[in-house]
């Protein structure tokens, strides 16, 4: 494969990324149907109130069980006007069959509404645990799974986050690895997990999980040359630890800072690297 020339810019923070044909509206591909539903009744995060999305793809058939893909961070994910596009991306690709009929489920982080802080977003996706992933499969997906065919191997899963939603993403597939196999995370925030960066030990020491992992970093990205809390290299530190476990994992460097550009550009190809088959 031959790449065309990009000079580099000379200043790396100032950069934005140009969307490519997949992200934007395309004549002839049919729209899907967004379905926004509220769920207010959470027993893995009491009091918590939240919308979540569900995109069918025109090519959707329910005679076929359909491959799954939760985004965290729902609408910042689904807004087509957003640097994301979640649902363009998923019609432009099912409808050229470039990856299987995948369902989006598009989750916002909850929130409490009585809290003095009623952000719940932290909690949920910097933790090293069980409880989000719990959550998703035991009162997000049912629901999405009464309305759509959803199949049941964990190879056709999916989960892609950005920032904390990043490490989320990770964490959910990491410890169950039964239900989700297919990982993208956006400049993760793995500097600050409450307990510190689990995974390159964790990688190192676990024998390797069936897991396919696409990263993207940003040069520029929180306190990038600083020795704490550096967003930059405790990324690079789990995608060498990925590399010397010899995991199927893409790590994409890109310039600019702790923005959502350059992942949201690079979603079309995440997403068919993700689903490519087994043996290439």
């Amino acid at each position: 494969m031959e790449m065309p020339y990009q000079p580099l810019p000379i200043d790396q923070s100032d950069v934005r990324y140009l969307h490519g044909p997949d992200s934007t509206l395309q004549p002839g591909v049919p729209a899907g149907e967004t379905i926004e539903f509220e769920w207010r009744d959470s027993e893995v995060y009491p009091g918590t109130l939240r919308k979540f999305w569900v995109h069918v793809p025109a090519r959707y058939d329910p005679a076929e069980p359909a491959s799954l893909m939760v985004f965290q961070d729902g609408w910042w994910y689904l807004d087509p006007a957003g640097e994301v596009r979640g649902a363009i991306v998923l019609d432009n690709l099912v409808h050229r069959g470039d990856i299987p009929a995948t369902i989006g489920v598009f989750v916002d982080p909850g929130v409490l509404p009585s809290a003095e802080n009623p952000k719940n977003r932290n909690n949920e996706y910097d933790a090293f645990d069980d409880q989000y992933v719990t959550f998703l499969l035991t009162e997000i997906i049912p629901q999405v799974a009464e309305r759509v065919v959803i199949a049941q191997s964990p190879e056709q899963w999916g989960i892609c986050g950005g920032s904390s939603g990043g490490n989320c993403a990770l964490t959910a597939a990491w410890l169950r690895p039964d239900k989700f196999r297919r990982v993208i995370g956006y400049l993760s925030s793995f500097a600050q997990m409450p307990d510190g960066n689990p995974y390159p030990h964790l990688i190192s020491c676990a024998p390797p999980k069936p897991l396919r992992i696409f990263m993207q970093g940003g040069h520029r990205d929180l306190h990038w040359n600083e020795p704490q809390w550096n967003w930059l290299a405790e990324n690079l530190r789990v995608a060498a630890a990925l590399a010397e476990a010899g995991y199927d994992f893409r790590l994409v460097l890109g310039d600019g800072g702790h923005s959502p550009n350059h992942g949201g550009v690079l979603l079309p190809d995440a997403l068919r690297w993700l689903w490519r088959p087994n043996e290439e």
